[in-house]
């Protein structure tokens, strides 16, 4: 029983679709194959899917640019040559907007400014004058933001200090809190009883120590 011929038409079904291309496909590389060794044949076979995958055999015995030039030595057509026309032009309107750019460039520095008549110069001061409100207005943005991180450091150091002042104070508090214990007081006025005698001793050895708080000076008799 033969097999039924198949009405040539765009398969509905996405995977039935599929399926049908994966199978011509691999049997049109079979094909191709047995033609390039039975033949010595070059061939060539380029295919997109429907979902724009590539697919591509080549003959052993050719590479890809060569099977094109020997395409276009053969029938006589150029491939390259709108493409490398649209590449010149490309190259030549970059070529105008860089020379366009150093121009300004060098104008803005001072340079070629005999060319220029009365508007096209008052156009360039005017570009100046924007570009420096412009560079003026980011310098203070960036003084304005340090010296906010600045002032933050100093608010921050000043509650610091405040802090450390307060702990100071109530540490003083407890310790003259505990006076009415008369062990602990004795012993706290022998400590500071000695350590006067040693720095009136070391004041005798350097009679010219100095004590700098600031501005001012604390000299110790």
């Amino acid at each position: 029983m033969g097999r039924g011929k198949i009405e040539i038409k765009k398969i509905e079904n996405a995977t039935n679709r599929q399926v049908t291309y994966s199978k011509r496909r691999n049997g049109l590389f079979k094909k191709a194959e047995e033609l390039t060794v039975l033949c010595d044949a070059k061939v060539s076979l380029i295919m997109f899917s429907s979902t724009g995958k590539f697919h591509e055999f080549l003959s052993p015995n050719i590479t890809t640019k060569g099977f094109f030039d020997l395409y276009q030595k053969t029938s006589g057509i150029d491939l390259w040559n709108s493409h490398y026309e649209r590449m010149q032009e490309n190259y030549r309107r970059l070529k105008e907007i860089n020379k366009k750019l150093r121009r300004d460039i060098r104008q803005r520095m001072g340079g070629d400014l005999n060319e220029l008549n009365i508007k096209e110069l008052q156009a360039l001061e005017s570009k100046m004058d924007s570009a420096l409100l412009t560079i003026r207005e980011r310098k203070y943005h960036v003084i304005k933001g340090q010296t906010d991180k600045h002032k933050k450091k100093v608010r921050n150091l000043e509650e610091r200090h405040a802090s450390l002042v307060l702990d100071l104070e109530a540490k003083l508090d407890r310790q003259d809190g505990t006076v009415e214990n008369g062990g602990y007081y004795e012993s706290t006025m022998g400590v500071a009883a000695g350590n006067l005698y040693g720095l009136r001793l070391y004041q005798n050895q350097q009679p010219e120590l100095i004590l700098q708080h600031g501005t001012n000076d604390l000299r110790l008799a």
